[in-house]
């Protein structure tokens, strides 16, 4: 039974990835945006983030990455996972998500946030506006 306790409390540890996108959204609402959704999901995958930017029309989709503490600094930045395939992923997913929600008149923009989780002080973080265009 102790594969039972140890599988439930792992379920229950919060995940690495769910605090990086509290920090990547808190920084978001500091620079003026409104959170819409927070993983947004379907059986294609799923969007960390949705907001609205600033001007109040651009609808912003938001994959987080992040990097846990004691991961070596000198090594890639977690942002660059953003890959062809998942930039095409959630391209697909925002398309489903612009008909669905009816917002085909609002610009659509792919921004990418990079979370450097620290073991102690504030995490860093790295927010590139407009990181891809839509492959579609």
């Amino acid at each position: 039974m102790r594969w039972l306790t140890d599988m439930i409390r792992s379920w229950l540890r919060p995940r690495p990835g769910a605090k990086a996108e509290r920090v990547a959204a808190g920084h978001l609402r500091k620079e003026g945006y409104r959170i819409l959704a927070r993983n947004l999901s379907n059986a294609q995958g799923e969007i960390d983030l949705v907001a609205q930017a600033p001007d109040g029309r651009t609808i912003v989709i938001v994959e987080v990455k992040s990097r846990l503490p004691g991961t070596k600094e000198s090594g890639p930045l977690p942002e660059v996972r953003v890959n062809v395939h998942k930039q095409r992923q959630l391209a697909a997913l925002a398309m489903q998500m612009v008909r669905r929600y009816r917002l085909q008149d609002r610009p659509i923009r792919f921004d990418v946030i990079g979370v450097d989780l620290k073991e102690k002080g504030k995490p860093v973080v790295r927010h590139h506006v407009g990181a891809f265009e839509s492959p579609w």
